[in-house]
């Protein structure tokens, strides 16, 4: 039978080739020690479990407004107000099936046939796959190393053509873990003003996940007066709260794009599940959390400092120390081309490293090649310190060899 020419367009991620093959080695038997947890590992904080159980138990399970109810789209205005000085409204937010569906369906109501949507990279693996399902075209602006992976100005103008339609925003960033100050953004705000007819895709998961003293903001409160009506603001409650599980993120931003992402939400899946509602509420309402969200916080901080010491002692690799987010992006350039291990197998690019480093020292890195940098690979530090070092030791005994 045929299938959709739009498959055509969709790159199998290479990353699930190692995730399978971590899988089939654990059942062998094998001791794998794996980096490649794109979630905190930690619980979801007890009082916001109790709050969609204490609605699933009163009932609450029936259809729901799409966007969301008034009460879970008045919490979000109110965080966004209070951590981001961003002021919307209620009617100005949907919320969706975690932050995967709020990007999509965003790009799915501005993006038509040809329209170029520039993303810096290292990126998200997903979004130039969502920018194409939606019939855009990504240019990629490759940020450098000595930069930490940031673009500069420069490099964005001149990324800009007529056909430039968005830009995205990710900071803290997945994969690189660099993050913008607020006068990097409006250094990158102020090329983009003249242009009235780009948006700015603003994600912000991981915006409680900053460290090293590190200040960022959000785009659209750089000059909400500017921005509100150019802006997409897109987060979840994903890393913040550790609830991946739970397929709860939202966008906010004018009442133009949010009544278009409705329309498309309205036949895609409705609203999301209903008792997870009252979870939003409590979330963003309970100031007590804020205790749990620090402590992970500081958590990451001191794995992701450790990790980055740990990595840059062993030769062959560079690290960028991480400001945010849960994960580090070293450079194997000075591994790549030579013998490796017992073996002597000589890998070219990210993805033969990542395989050879699995089956010989059993240690699962996500190859760089997905992110836009096929000569670095990707570490997540969302693992306990123990298994940091259990890995490291491992990687670096294996390239000592």
């Amino acid at each position: 039978m045929q299938l959709a020419q739009r498959l055509d367009v969709v790159a199998e991620s290479i990353t699930l080739a190692v995730t399978a093959r971590a899988a089939a080695l654990r059942k062998q038997g094998v001791d794998v020690v794996s980096f490649g947890a794109g979630e905190p590992d930690f619980d979801t904080p007890g009082p916001i479990k109790k709050a969609a159980i204490d609605a699933l138990l009163a009932g609450k399970t029936k259809y729901e407004p799409t966007p969301g109810t008034p009460e879970a789209r008045q919490a979000i205005a109110d965080k966004l107000s209070r951590h981001n000085h961003l002021h919307y409204k209620p009617e100005e937010i949907i919320v969706s099936v975690g932050g995967k569906h709020s990007l999509y369906t965003a790009f799915m109501a501005v993006l038509n046939p040809g329209d170029e949507v520039i993303i810096p990279a290292p990126y998200w693996v997903s979004y130039p796959e969502m920018v194409k399902l939606a019939g855009g075209v990504p240019v990629f602006v490759k940020g450098q190393e000595n930069c930490d992976f940031k673009i500069s100005p420069a490099q964005l103008a001149a990324a800009i053509t007529p056909k430039t339609r968005m830009v995205i925003i990710n900071s803290p960033s997945n994969p690189g873990g660099h993050t913008y100050h607020p006068a990097e953004l409006s250094a990158l705000a102020a090329v983009l003003e003249p242009h009235r007819d780009i948006w700015v895709c603003s994600d912000e998961i991981y915006e409680r996940l900053i460290y090293a003293g590190q200040q960022t903001c959000s785009w659209a409160a750089l000059n909400w007066d500017l921005w509100k009506d150019r802006t997409m603001t897109c987060n979840c409650l994903s890393k913040t709260y550790a609830m991946t599980g739970w397929r709860i993120g939202y966008t906010a931003g004018p009442r133009s794009l949010i009544a278009a992402m409705n329309k498309l939400q309205s036949q895609m899946t409705s609203n999301i599940t209903s008792f997870c509602m009252p979870a939003i509420v409590e979330a963003y309402s309970n100031p007590n959390l804020e205790q749990d969200v620090e402590k992970m916080r500081e958590a990451f901080e001191a794995r992701g400092l450790h990790i980055w010491k740990r990595l840059n002692a062993i030769p062959g690799l560079k690290c960028v120390r991480p400001t945010g987010a849960f994960y580090v992006f070293p450079d194997i350039g000075g591994v790549l081309n030579r013998p490796l291990g017992p073996s002597a197998q000589v890998a070219t690019q990210a993805v033969e490293f990542c395989k050879i480093i699995l089956d010989e020292a059993h240690v699962a890195l996500v190859p760089g090649t997905d992110f836009g940098f096929p000569d670095h690979v990707r570490l997540s530090f969302a693992t306990s310190m123990a298994n940091i070092d259990k890995g490291v030791d491992r990687l670096e005994a294996f390239l000592k060899r």
